[in-house]
């Protein structure tokens, strides 16, 4: 995957995109871009935050991979609800240290700001919120494992920080994990999948990213471990 954000498919609705680590989605206080809004421009429509045209999820900056963006304001309208009547089926890989101790599971923990450190989120927490994350394990290996991560809520930092929580943080997780491994300057967490049923036209639509070359290195590496 390239440095710039990739457009995967678009029409005059919506658009879905394939995002490269280390850029943020949209500006935030401290941290003005680069963004995906600034890169994708015009090609962006919709809601009420003029920060933020046609935004209707978010992936964290080191995060790579697929995300679904409006191009007018009654897309903008219509995915949000689908997204929070969760009608946008989210995967992701993610590559853990250790292993769950079951090869699927739920975690169903509410998360809320550290109180000892706001820029994370924990279990509990102020102000909690419902998250809920599902996973399957794809490959164990010796030392670590590769997840299938499934989104039903969208909370900031949830899987990462869920994993943490079950004792599996992902490999190279600078906040949440032990740092660095394997060449990695970044968690290992990939948005491999979305899938939704196009708000206007009924067509479903399912688009797939491979691994970024950073993230398909470390995994061999580990596997060769």
């Amino acid at each position: 995957m390239s440095d710039r954000p990739l457009v995967v498919w678009r029409d005059e609705h919506l658009a879905v995109v394939d995002k490269p680590a280390g850029l943020l989605v949209h500006p935030a206080p401290g941290n003005p871009g680069p963004s995906l809004v600034g890169e994708l421009g015009d090609l962006l429509g919709g809601g009420e935050d003029p920060v933020r045209p046609g935004i209707v999820h978010r992936l964290d900056r080191d995060t790579s991979g697929l995300l679904v963006v409006a191009r007018t304001a009654e897309a903008h309208k219509a995915l949000s609800a689908m997204i929070a009547d969760r009608q946008v089926t989210r995967q992701y890989s993610a590559l853990v240290e250790g292993c769950p101790a079951s090869r699927t599971g739920t975690i169903d923990a509410p998360l809320g700001r550290d109180h000892r450190a706001p820029e994370r989120v924990v279990v509990g927490g102020r102000r909690p919120r419902p998250a809920i994350t599902h996973f399957e394990v794809v490959e164990r290996l010796a030392r670590e494992a590769l997840l299938r991560i499934r989104l039903e809520t969208g909370r900031t930092h949830q899987i990462r920080a869920h994993l943490q929580a079950i004792g599996n943080p992902i490999v190279g997780d600078p906040q949440y994990g032990s740092g660095r491994r394997y060449g990695l300057d970044r968690q290992f967490l990939h948005s491999a999948l979305l899938a939704f049923r196009h708000p206007f036209t009924g067509e479903a639509l399912e688009l797939r990213s491979g691994l970024p070359a950073d993230l398909a290195a470390a995994l061999e590496s580990a596997r060769r471990r």
